[in-house]
């Protein structure tokens, strides 16, 4: 796992513009809010839109299409009434390390908000998944997750009774699940994983605090134990504009 300094991503080439040169007038007015963002650092509150489209010389529809993009890559943040500058988005590295590893690994302050623990029979599908007979008790945890107190999303877990049967009495849902399977002797030893964009439904969007319309990173992991036994499917959400996901990658051993 690389621990080193976090550095700002790469500008696009040519800055964005396409070589015949003819450039939207919003992205024009996006870039010239770009320099003030940077001006203004981390937290600073953006005059309001009529200030800023006076200042560009540009309809507020232009402007608002140049806050819109902000506001979807992370840049922004709304804040009360008003639009302030958003610090670095949350890098969250693609391993077996837990969100509360992966959030302290960078001095955020890792929480959860429990929506539901709870059993419920296995349908065909987690049942394939997690190896056991349709029908069987899974485990079903949902819960908010939290990086200094700001929602940022949303974890849904399911898992066999079979494997933890106390975990609705034994574990604290504001915790981290990883940590307390280890305490239980359960040890991950891999998973699968893919990531894929998506939009939020209604309900995923309101209990994340997040627009309806905002990008979602949606990851899918499936994992298992040393043995080889599935022991986990887990669907987390986690909000567009305040992260991303880093990996480390290794030269193959062999051509």
């Amino acid at each position: 796992m690389n621990d080193g300094p976090r550095h700002a991503p790469l500008a696009p080439a040519r800055s964005g513009v396409p070589e015949h040169g003819r450039v939207p007038k919003y992205y024009l007015v996006k870039a010239q809010l770009e320099e003030l963002l940077d001006a203004l650092g981390p937290g600073g509150r953006l005059p309001t839109e009529a200030a800023l489209a006076e200042r560009y010389g540009v309809a507020r529809a232009t402007l608002r299409q140049a806050l819109r993009d902000l506001l979807v890559e992370g840049r922004l943040r709304r804040r009360g009434r008003g639009t302030v500058v958003a610090g670095a988005k949350i890098e969250q590295p693609l391993s077996l390390a837990s969100y509360t590893e992966g959030v302290t690994r960078q001095g955020l302050r890792p929480g959860r908000t429990l929506i539901a623990l709870d059993r419920q029979p296995a349908d065909s599908a987690l049942a394939e998944r997690l190896a056991v007979a349709p029908g069987e008790p899974l485990w079903h945890l949902e819960r908010v997750l939290h990086a200094d107190e700001e929602r940022v999303g949303l974890e849904s877990t399911y898992l066999p009774v079979a494997r933890v049967p106390a975990l609705d009495r034994e574990f604290d849902p504001t915790g981290s699940l990883y940590a307390h399977l280890r305490a239980h002797g359960i040890r991950l030893a891999g998973a699968q994983e893919r990531i894929e964009t998506v939009l939020a439904t209604p309900r995923e969007a309101l209990l994340i605090g997040a627009p309806p319309a905002l990008p979602m990173l949606l990851l899918h992991r499936h994992s298992h134990d040393g043995a080889g036994r599935p022991l986990e499917v887990v669907r987390t959400l986690y909000r567009g504009d305040r992260f991303s996901f880093t990996l480390d990658l290794a030269a193959p051993t062999s051509d």
